[in-house]
């Protein structure tokens, strides 16, 4: 099997963070990937063409931003950690001219920063960040087709959660209103160095916009409606529909409190029994209920002030 990138043993990637006088970063959370097997899952898995101009989120030493630049057409990475600049100049320079680094805060990461727009985000994400970041990237690069991201397993868990489990909450159904999981496999603690105290998944999501009952793809103020009854719906998990979302609409505000107090036709009008309780909510129903909520007269206007992104 063809080496995709020198950096992934334990014996490379010690010497380039001795050679830069570096060690890692606890606080970053950074564990380094040592094993090259995975690597090629990793990019098998994100499908990665000369086509594809890949968004990488913390590539640490370049380990698999090496296998990313062998297998797709251009790489932009985002690193928020100083020291490692130098350090990625020495081991992507066969690639510098289709490879970019962005410094900054991924959660910051703007399309204005990057020279092209992303098709695909293949990265081994923060942990801290993970879920926050995939979340924002479908929102925020409209043609980026995939993510294939290295997370924690929980995290992998919610992505990829049913409508019944007990992973499903309404992190899943605002993510799902973008994207659906399409495959995945597991990576133990040993593929990494230092190796961290969690389990890992490696996860691919596919773009997947979600249409109406009409066949016509949901416009931004139905994404956001729907992403609206999906936090309320899930604000107090073991309640029914009707006590949770009255609680986390009364809490919002006056705002807050005509579209609490609208509720009981919100429901009607979604034909979605309100003792029901969120996790059992199916993504078609939660875009009904938040077309339920934009149709009330007079609520429309209230649903910036209330929402919870």
């Amino acid at each position: 099997m063809e080496q995709l990138s020198p950096l992934a043993s334990v014996s490379a990637t010690r010497a380039v963070l001795e050679a830069h006088g570096l060690s890692t970063k606890y606080s970053l959370g950074q564990n380094f990937l040592i094993n090259d097997a995975i690597l090629h899952k990793i990019v098998e898995l994100a499908d990665l063409s000369p086509a594809d101009d890949v968004l990488e989120v913390g590539p640490g030493i370049g380990t698999l931003t090496v296998a990313l630049l062998k297998r797709a057409g251009r790489v932009a990475s985002v690193e928020c950690d100083a020291d490692l600049p130098p350090v990625l100049t020495q081991t992507l320079a066969p690639w510098a001219d289709r490879f970019t680094l962005v410094e900054k805060d991924a959660l910051d990461l703007r399309p204005a920063d990057l020279p092209f727009a992303p098709t695909k985000l293949v990265a081994n994400l923060p942990y801290a960040v993970a879920a926050t970041v995939v979340l924002d990237y479908f929102e925020r690069f409209p043609g980026m087709e995939s993510a294939t991201v290295m997370v924690q397993k929980e995290v992998a868990d919610r992505m990829a959660a049913e409508p019944g489990s007990k992973n499903y909450g309404a992190y899943t159904v605002k993510l799902r209103l973008h994207a659906r999981p399409a495959d995945r496999f597991p990576v133990g603690p040993g593929n990494f160095f230092p190796p961290p105290r969690v389990e890992s998944a490696v996860l691919r999501l596919d773009r997947r916009p979600v249409c109406d009952d009409a066949g016509a793809p949901l416009d931004a103020a139905a994404l956001e409606a729907a992403r609206v009854m999906a936090d309320a719906a899930f604000a107090t998990r073991r309640k029914t529909l009707a006590n949770s979302c009255k609680t986390y609409f009364a809490g919002r505000g006056p705002q807050g409190a005509r579209i609490a107090a609208a509720l009981p036709r919100i429901f009607e009008r979604a034909a979605i029994d309100p003792k029901r309780r969120g996790e059992t909510l199916s993504l078609a129903e939660f875009v009904r209920l938040g077309q339920a909520l934009r149709a009330e007269g007079g609520v429309e206007a209230d649903l910036g002030a209330v929402s919870a992104r």
